[in-house]
């Protein structure tokens, strides 16, 4: 008796289905920018650590080549009392080949999964993008994508939202 032949299972997966999968064939930068509107006065040595609010939004498409393309939407604006420090936004993208996901979990893959293969990415231009900006680098910390993503899907749904996302 083989292990193969109970049920047409081998390791709980269906024969002749692919092995669930993410693929990065691209990463890119859609859309970054970066204001400093009150340099060099901003930058000045001593000033108070600035208030900082986030933005982080997901977005996904089918392609017509059966891939599909995800953003990345991160965006972060420091002020002081005095008033704004910088501002910086960035829009990163992905194209993503997605195998043997069964459809009702794709929305959960492409939302959830991906924008976790591009964040590292991203928080790197933000670091990159703030520090040439005269700033010490601007780390973000790690983001609860599927937090989000339960958030979001909650909104949508009318259910009432627990938490921050």
């Amino acid at each position: 008796m083989s292990d193969t032949d109970a049920a047409g299972q081998e390791n709980g997966a269906e024969i002749g289905l692919p092995e669930p999968g993410i693929r990065i064939l691209a990463q890119f930068i859609r859309d970054l920018s970066f204001e400093n509107p009150r340099a060099p006065d901003s930058l000045r040595a001593g000033a108070s650590q600035p208030s900082i609010d986030m933005g982080v939004e997901m977005n996904a498409r089918g392609r017509d080549d059966g891939f599909f393309e995800v953003d990345l939407k991160l965006s972060a604006r420091a002020s002081r009392d005095d008033g704004p420090v910088f501002h910086v936004e960035l829009l990163y993208g992905g194209v993503f080949e997605i195998a043997g996901v069964p459809q009702e979990e794709l929305e959960a893959v492409l939302l959830v999964e991906c924008p976790r293969f591009l964040f590292p990415f991203a928080r790197r231009v933000i670091a990159d993008v703030t520090s040439d900006g005269g700033f010490p680098p601007f780390l973000l910390d790690p983001i609860d994508f599927a937090g989000v993503y339960a958030a979001r899907r909650a909104q949508a749904d009318g259910a009432p939202q627990i938490g921050n996302a």
